[in-house]
Parts: C-alpha cells; sequence; structure tokens
C-alpha cells in the first residue's frame, strides 16, 4: 500500500506531492494581492499515470480557497482542470500581461 501526501513548500513556492516520501511531483505557484498563479505543474516520470497530477493540483486549489486567494491557472494542466469542473470556477481569474509578468518574475528567481 502506498501513501500519498501534498504538503506546501516554499523556496520555491510550490504544493508538492510525495509517494512513500519520495517527491513525485509538484504544482508551483506565485502570489501577488489577493492572486495565487499557478505557473508549472510536474511529476516525474517514473510516477506518470497514476493520477497524480490531478491530486496536487486539487488540493492545491482546495488550499488556495481555504486561504481566501483566487486561481490563475497559467499552467495548461492547471486551466484545464479548472473548465473541466465548475468546483473552482468562481475563484478563477484571467491571465493578464500583469499575471505573466510576476510569472516571469518568480521564474527568474
Amino acid at each position: 500500500m502506498t501513501t500519498e501526501s501534498v504538503t506546501r513548500e516554499q523556496n520555491p513556492d510550490r504544493f508538492e506531492i510525495t509517494v512513500d516520501g519520495t517527491v513525485a511531483g509538484f504544482a508551483q505557484f506565485t502570489e501577488t494581492g489577493t492572486q495565487r498563479m499557478f505557473f508549472h505543474t510536474e511529476i516525474a516520470e517514473e510516477f506518470g499515470g497514476q493520477g497524480l497530477a490531478g491530486k496536487v493540483v486539487q488540493q492545491a486549489l482546495e488550499q488556495t480557497r481555504a486561504d481566501g486567494l483566487r486561481i490563475v491557472a497559467v499552467c495548461p494542466y492547471v486551466a484545464k482542470f479548472v473548465t473541466k469542473t465548475d468546483e473552482f470556477s468562481d475563484l478563477v481569474d484571467p491571465v493578464t500581461d500583469d499575471v505573466k509578468d510576476a510569472v516571469r518574475a518568480a521564474e527568474r528567481g
């Protein structure tokens, strides 16, 4: 039996999913004001096909709601995820030029 866990990490800001204590993937974000902008989701190749991307994104978005923040889905996976369900539609903001600038700054570190 495998154990999966999602945690919020910092430096860089991201939600990580672990499987039996090994980091299997993450959903990376940056924040400005009231928005949490998700710009990269990745699952390690050896963990592919297990639905882990959906699990980490689901929990990341649930925590974003709990934190009182809005969601900006820059990452194509997150964008597809939020369009497939109405669960988070009330929290989704569009990707603007300001969002793109914030993401570029976050990617540079």
